[in-house]
């Protein structure tokens, strides 16, 4: 594992939108966010980027649903869709304040 997060430190991509705009885009932190949850430090992958966990069960949840065929799995797929992506919105906003 520690071989996988040293090449994913090595190996991350520069935001476009940070570099020629000068703001964070929507997605700023996701890729920090996983490397520390790989590493184990959940706060510090919160703090980074709070919808990375949402997301993740998203789409694992998704996945399940394809499969198994869940009797209310679109309903909830649909609520964990907002749940997320109010977080990357109210994470963007709160970026862009401070």
């Amino acid at each position: 594992m520690e071989d996988i997060i040293k090449w994913l430190e090595s190996h991350m991509f520069s935001c476009p939108y940070k570099k020629h705009i000068g703001i964070e885009c929507l997605g700023c932190g996701m890729q920090r966010a996983l490397i520390e949850l790989l590493k184990g430090n959940i706060i510090e992958s919160i703090i980074l980027y709070p919808a990375l966990i949402p997301t993740i069960a998203l789409f694992l949840f998704l996945i399940l649903h394809i499969r198994f065929k869940l009797k209310h799995g679109a309903t909830i797929l649909k609520i964990l869709f907002i749940i997320t992506v109010s977080i990357v919105v109210v994470n963007f906003v709160y970026k862009l304040i401070n």
